[in-house]
């Protein structure tokens, strides 16, 4: 992963959605896009969640946002730490 990705998910985990959406809005990559629909799910726009799972290859998360979010910073530590 990317130092971008930590850093939208620690924005993310502050409660800073708007800086952490710049970070992701910048980058087109699958991990991007799956940051990004999570931060849309958090804004309670389910479409445009939708539209960035489906640009990440992944299903809508079923989650809540807390366990999503957990789950993307797992994910994240284990791919940069791998």
């Amino acid at each position: 992963m990317s130092a971008h990705h930590r850093k939208a998910l620690e924005l993310a985990r502050d409660g800073q959605w708007e800086a952490s959406h710049e970070i992701v809005q910048a980058h087109d990559d699958a991990f991007s896009s799956l940051i990004h629909a999570y931060l849309h799910r958090v804004e309670g726009d389910a479409g445009n969640a939708a539209y960035w799972y489906r640009r990440a290859g992944e299903p809508v998360s079923t989650q809540s946002t807390e366990q999503e979010l957990e789950s993307l910073l797992e994910r994240e530590a284990a791919i940069t730490d791998g």
